[in-house]
């Protein structure tokens, strides 16, 4: 039978008005009250949407308006949100230089309600765009709305996780659709092998920010064109790379055509790389400059976030299937493949597939990673891309990923902080001012609300799984992607000691476990399938249960009840982990191996660490290491204190770690902290810096890229030979080491370049620990003499090596180029 759609709305009297635009915002994501107002109108509709607020606005029945309109304490309330509302959309800055930041991502965790995110990396990119509204920062957000989102996922008889995809309908999510002039959606456009795909864009508000969503599934495409943006992380890799160029190239057209000019552009992930090619073109057929003017001005104001290690999260396309889809666009450049393709390519590497976190760092002008140990590991990763410069000399600084207080927090603790007083712990979180009073909370007050929490996530739990946890034992939290290197199994390593532990009547232990493995990552489910099946182990029911269909939802119920969080990745492949600070700033004590964020933020008054920071390249000796490390701490330190009770049957030791993790790691780790830190290090950086490169008609740009082809040009004639002056025995601490160069220049002129003598711990082929001293030129002939006293600060073997590198130019950097003597010279 063939059907029409239609859509019904809800014909509100003015008193109710407002909910239609408080509904549409995910500004509501952190208003509880959003939720109560709703479930107060229509609890039928409110239960029938999944209690979401667009949903159930999208169903409210002519009753339940018609009673709302009577209510007066209803209405009062509606007018109230909507009045704050308001407030939160005026809080844009105007900095009156006109900065305006694009966040690029392919993913973002706003809400349950809006289901386009996997995992860490979209629930890190919704808090920034929330923690950007409440710092009234200038930014929009461009990502893509997939018509079936991620999946839904199932776990079959045996254990096996099953996926499925519903439909997302846009008329019960928060969302707009932009106009055209003429009244009809806006569209733009891009071309796929000779095919014209065009994409409609959807807005997300979130407060004062703007989250612009491309949709292909139109009719004036193709099916091959509607499904581009039908499934997060689906398909091929040729649905891939379709997906990344109606990201990238759309996305910035989309912009355009809003009448939106960012200054900055932020790429958050590789995935979102192919923008610069889009802004490449109009600067090159809109203004006029050449390539390397255009490659000038994009590199000055673009920012580019790496989130992984791993180098399934690093995506590389096949040289045919890049060229086949990318070589048209490429010849819009004036540039010939060749020249593109190395953008993509590691120098001197043997893989020759185009690399978005290559093509993005070689194309950014500032990069960061999401946490300092982080930080060191992209350096190391890629220093290649720079050659010449040791580790710690590469461009790739670190932002510490935070996480959106207001969002995480739950409903116990913020009930307890207005009780005392603290409602600044969810207007300026960033503040270590704002949680100061956190000692001052009571152990009854803060023990209610931690056995709240966890009664709370017990009966959720009890409920979706079947299990039959305990309110009162300690509980543990696990929830990740199943992914290999995550180690979910970890725990199971010891399968009868980990019984003892559940089996102690007391004190008890119950492990609740959560996630979803990659549809093509059949490891992953197989460790996933693992432990399901020992959760239904006849031995251990009622103290482990796996929670299915993981979302914003269950996570934020999950680190508001757990009493300990644990993470056990192998490191350093955990570039971050956010979901233990927002466990952390709910009084949730972590039990962590010392990844990611966790050696900025452990101590021993605030949690614990698992094994040590030390990496064996034997995976297995590693794994049995940390296994037993992690046992050691269950049995002998967190159950212990757990259930080391006082007079007032309250763990006194427990309650005081819980204050002190709460009151340091809030703030140290809020969304808002992170955000100030891009606006000060990145954003307003990158933003003066567009600023005079456009200036004067791109003078500066078009003087920078001359100055970089004559270097470019000069660069291969440019020989070094060194020498570190001789002693007898080993040098003595505290003198002095001179280090003589002789440098032929060819063509380049000494004012453009700067010689430096790097001195360092040698480690393989490079150096580790380098400090850098400019040497100076010696006076008379034969000229290219250079000289500098080098003063080691504790005695051992150093390596020194000799290099010369380009000035930067103002505003424009410099190009990647160093030359260095083939080898390095040692001294003690």
């Amino acid at each position: 039978m063939r059907t029409h759609r239609f859509h019904v709305s809800p014909n509100l009297p003015a008193a109710l008005a407002p909910l239609a635009e408080i509904t549409r915002d995910c500004w509501y994501s952190w208003q509880p009250e959003v939720n109560e107002v709703m479930a107060r109108i229509d609890p039928e509709a409110w239960e029938a949407s999944g209690r979401r607020p667009a949903a159930a606005f999208a169903r409210l029945s002519v009753g339940a308006i018609a009673a709302a309109a009577q209510d007066e304490g209803l209405k009062a309330e509606i007018r109230r949100l909507a009045d704050a509302l308001t407030a939160e959309r005026a809080k844009v800055a105007s900095s009156g230089d006109g900065m305006l930041v694009a966040y690029f991502s392919c993913e973002f965790g706003l809400d349950q309600g809006l289901p386009i995110y996997s995992g860490g990396l979209g629930l890190l990119a919704g808090d920034h765009l929330k923690a950007a509204t409440n710092l009234g920062v200038p930014l929009v957000g461009v990502g893509l709305f997939y018509g079936q989102g991620y999946f839904r996922q199932d776990i079959s008889p045996d254990g096996w996780q099953i996926e499925r995809y519903p439909e997302n309908v846009p008329s019960e999510l928060p969302l707009v659709l932009e106009l055209a002039a003429d009244g009809g959606p806006l569209t733009v456009h891009v071309d796929l092998v000779g095919e014209r795909v065009l994409a409609q864009v959807w807005r997300a508000q979130v407060g004062s920010v703007r989250l612009y969503l491309l949709d292909t599934d139109i009719e004036q495409n193709s099916p091959a064109a509607r499904s581009i943006t039908d499934r997060l992380y689906g398909g091929d890799r040729e649905q891939r790379i379709r997906q990344e160029l109606v990201l990238g190239i759309a996305g910035v057209r989309a912009l355009g055509a809003l009448g939106l000019a960012p200054t900055v552009f932020h790429m958050n992930e590789g995935h979102s790389a192919f923008l610069v090619i889009e802004r490449l073109r109009l600067l090159i057929r809109e203004h006029g400059l050449t390539y390397e003017e255009a490659a000038a001005v994009t590199r000055a104001s673009t920012v580019f976030t790496t989130h992984t290690p791993v180098p399934a999260g690093n995506e590389v396309f096949e040289t045919d299937l890049a060229l086949r889809y990318l070589g048209p666009l490429v010849a819009e450049l004036g540039l010939d493949w060749a020249t593109f393709a190395g953008l993509g390519v590691i120098p001197g590497a043997s893989d020759t597939r185009l690399g978005m976190t290559v093509l993005a760092l070689k194309t950014a002008g500032r990069a960061n990673g999401v946490s300092a140990l982080h930080g060191d590991v992209s350096r190391a990763m890629w220093q290649d891309i720079w050659p010449g410069l040791a580790p710690d000399e590469v461009p790739i600084g670190s932002v510490t990923n935070g996480v959106h207080t207001q969002s995480w927090l739950g409903p116990e603790l913020r009930d307890a902080f207005r009780g005392h007083g603290l409602e600044r712990v969810l207007s300026d979180p960033a503040n270590p001012a704002s949680w100061s009073g956190i000692a001052d909370i009571d152990d009854e007050t803060l023990w209610a609300a931690r056995c709240a929490g966890r009664a709370r996530l017990v009966e959720m739990v009890n409920v979706r799984s079947g299990a039959r946890l305990a309110p009162d034992a300690l509980t543990i939290g696990f929830s990740r992607r199943f992914a290999s290197y995550k180690r979910a199994g970890l725990l199971l390593g010891e399968p009868e000691r980990l019984l003892e532990l559940l089996d102690d009547a007391d004190r008890p232990l119950q492990l609740i476990v959560s996630g979803k493995a990659h549809p093509a990552d059949d490891p992953g489910k197989a460790i996933m399938q693992e432990v399901i099946r020992f959760s239904r182990d006849p031995r251990v029911r009622g103290r482990i249960a796996f929670v299915s269909d993981y979302d914003i939802a269950t996570a934020q119920v999950l680190v508001q009840g757990v009493d300990v969080w644990l993470n056990n990745p192998r490191r350093p492949q955990e570039a971050s982990g956010t979901s233990g600070m927002k466990a952390a700033l709910n009084g949730v004590l972590n039990l962590s191996i010392l990844d990611g964020w966790w050696p900025e933020g452990y101590s021993s008054d605030l949690g614990w660490a698992i094994g040590t920071d030390a990496v064996l390249d034997d995976t297995a000796t590693q794994d049995a290491r940390d296994g037993q490390s992690l046992y050691t701490l269950l049995e002998g330190e967190v159950v212990p204190t757990f259930y080391e009770r006082n007079g007032d049957r309250r763990p006194a030791r427990w309650l005081e770690m819980m204050r002190a993790s709460i009151r340091v790691l809030g703030p140290q780790f809020s969304a808002q902290r992170m955000v100030g830190e891009y606006l000060r290090d990145y954003y307003r950086p990158a933003h003066a810096d567009a600023v005079a490169v456009t200036a004067d008609n791109y003078a500066l740009a078009r003087a920078g890229a001359k100055r970089r082809l004559v270097l470019e040009a000069g660069w291969p004639d440019i020989s070094v030979s060194a020498s570190v002056e001789q002693t007898a025995g080993a040098h003595a601490l505290g003198a002095g080491i001179a280090i003589d160069a002789t440098i032929t220049l060819g063509r380049i002129d000494p004012g453009e370049v700067v010689v430096e003598a790097v001195v360092g711990t040698p480690s393989g082929a490079t150096l580790t620990g380098t400090a850098t001293t400019t040497m100076a030129p010696l006076p008379g002939d034969p000229p290219g003499r250079y000289r500098a006293q080098v003063m080691p600060s504790r005695a051992g073997s150093y390596a020194v090596a000799v290099r010369v590198r380009p000035l930067p130019h103002p505003s424009v950097g410099a190009p990647n180029l160093a030359a260095i003597e083939s080898g390095a010279s040692t001294a003690t």
